[in-house]
């Protein structure tokens, strides 16, 4: 996976946070498969079509929050994840 202070995408724009579609129980093959960006500021009720129940491993980049929730339109419990 990439650090927290590595998040940012090809051109150089900071990304506060990269969801990922594949996980492994094995730490250098985790943070694989698809990727969904998270840009600073970005406000999504729902996910993206495809990515309901589908992330399993996130890494949060320096400076950034993510909050999740249970359920949809952020109903539901909270979690909040840091770098």
């Amino acid at each position: 996976c990439p650090t927290a202070a590595d998040l940012h995408s090809s051109n150089g724009t900071r990304v506060c946070a990269q969801l990922y579609a594949d996980n492994s129980p094995y730490y250098d093959q985790c943070c694989a498969g698809d990727v969904l960006v998270v840009l600073p500021g970005t406000d999504m009720p729902y996910m993206p079509h495809g990515w309901s129940a589908r992330a399993s491993s996130l890494v949060v980049g320096t400076r950034c929050e993510l909050t999740v929730w249970s359920r949809k339109a952020k109903k539901g419990a909270s979690r909040t994840f840091k770098a």
